[in-house]
């Protein structure tokens, strides 16, 4: 009876062996290091008071003026532990606007979390949490080698439920996804396994449980179709922030236009595809590097470059120190250039102000806040502008007070100067503009 029981738990082993498959081997390998993600976010709105039936279009300005209210709602998502010290790699969607964030381990070890940095142009995101044991972790693998057709597979928490695991395989490559008017992610991995809200920030695996992608939910009208931030766009992120807390993009130093079929046929392209550079900034790193006006920019480290938006959704996975091959199309002939990024030195942020702007400012005070009836001697008060500039064709005129550069506070000059060194590459620029009591939300598009 003993030797009928143990010949039977053999069998029994050699059978689960046999089915221990490469996907169920690399299921075991990373799945403790994937996490649940809880926050409780804090929505602060403002009330506008002048807003009458159906009226929106005042409620943007009462939001930067107005004491908001405070609500609360919880949401999931999922993370990956990037090392033993507990940095965990999410999406900034995931912990964006989140007041607490609570995370679960697969062996249901739960901890507080604090955000160690976050980037919305990437939707990545680094949160830590601390324990006295070193805890389980899959190290970055690369992307830059993916096939189409290769088998793949995703896990996360989709809906709250814990550890769940999809599979499939990747469908295309070097995917632009457009969230929004003015939002463009670049470089996705697109696989057919379900990512569904509660995956983002979770794993995407190759066969031998490699993390090749970061799962994220962003284009939430597919069904059927998953996207992953690739890991070697990760990586540089990552790095930025956790050693400086946010993302150093480098400053390329160039303003570039679509290539309509007009263009296109002038500079005798069999098709419309690549960039036409219209400005290059003295002092710049692609000044520097011999990139000159009116050079085609067609390939970004061998991708080719599609459009506009395409192009600069590349750039924004550059940061500062990063080397750019890019291919260059001059006078009929192809050329090489090697551009290291650099940031926006703080002794040309005047120049860039006029140059890239069309824009002369200077600190706000006290007696000019009085002179115009102004609540306030904080901001940029605009004392020129160029004729025919962005600023100018938009409407911008002497004596308006820049208040915020896309969403950040300008209270001094120190403010301001800070703002333009984190633009870097501008594909568009959001102004709040305070003309007398009144403020107005411009666009400018270098």
């Amino acid at each position: 009876m003993m030797f009928a029981v143990t010949g039977q738990s053999f069998a029994n082993a050699d059978e689960r062996y046999n089915r221990r498959t490469p996907l169920v081997r690399a299921v075991e390998k990373v799945s403790p290091a994937v996490v649940n993600i809880y926050t409780t976010e804090v929505s602060r709105s403002a009330r506008n008071p002048f807003r009458r039936s159906g009226n929106k279009f005042f409620d943007q300005f009462f939001k930067d003026f107005l004491p908001p209210t405070p609500s609360q709602k919880r949401s999931l998502g999922s993370g990956v532990l990037i090392n033993a010290e507990g940095f965990i790699l999410t999406n900034e969607h995931v912990v964006a606007r989140a007041a607490k964030i609570h995370v679960i381990l697969s062996d249901k070890q739960e901890f507080d979390a604090s955000v160690i940095g976050a980037d919305m142009k990437s939707d990545l995101a680094i949160i830590k949490i601390n324990s006295d044991k070193p805890l389980p972790y899959v190290k970055m693998g690369r992307s830059d080698d993916l096939m189409i057709g290769e088998q793949i597979l995703a896990i996360g928490n989709p809906f709250g439920l814990q550890q769940t695991v999809t599979t499939g395989i990747i469908s295309a490559l070097n995917r632009n996804i457009r969230a929004g008017k003015n939002m463009v992610y670049s470089d996705f991995i697109q696989v057919d396994a379900s990512i569904n809200p509660g995956n983002s920030g979770g794993a995407l695996l190759n066969i031998n449980g490699s993390l090749i992608g970061i799962n994220t939910a962003i284009y939430q009208k597919a069904e059927g179709i998953g996207f992953a931030i690739p890991i070697d766009h990760a990586k540089r992120i990552v790095d930025e922030l956790i050693r400086y807390g946010k993302v150093r993009r480098g400053w390329l130093g160039i303003s570039v236009q679509e290539l309509d079929a007009q263009l296109a046929r002038h500079f005798k392209l069999d098709r419309q595809a690549g960039v036409l550079v219209v400005g290059v900034a003295d002092l710049s790193s692609a000044g520097k590097a011999g990139v000159k006006r009116g050079d085609i920019i067609l390939k970004v480290d061998e991708h080719a470059v599609t459009d506009k938006s395409d192009f600069r959704g590349r750039m924004a996975s550059y940061t500062v120190g990063s080397s750019i091959h890019f291919s260059i199309l001059r006078e009929g002939k192809t050329l090489a250039r090697t551009v290291r990024l650099t940031s926006i030195p703080k002794s040309y942020v005047k120049e860039f102000t006029r140059h890239w702007f069309g824009l002369q400012v200077q600190e706000n005070n006290e007696r000019f806040a009085r002179s115009n009836r102004l609540a306030t001697s904080k901001g940029m008060v605009v004392i020129e502008v160029v004729p025919n500039s962005v600023a100018g064709k938009i409407g911008i005129s002497s004596g308006d007070v820049i208040r915020k550069m896309n969403q950040n506070r300008i209270d001094s000059e120190e403010d301001y100067n800070k703002a333009v060194a984190d633009l870097n590459n501008p594909d568009r620029i959001l102004l709040l503009v305070q003309r007398g009591r009144q403020g107005y939300y411009v666009t400018l598009e270098p």
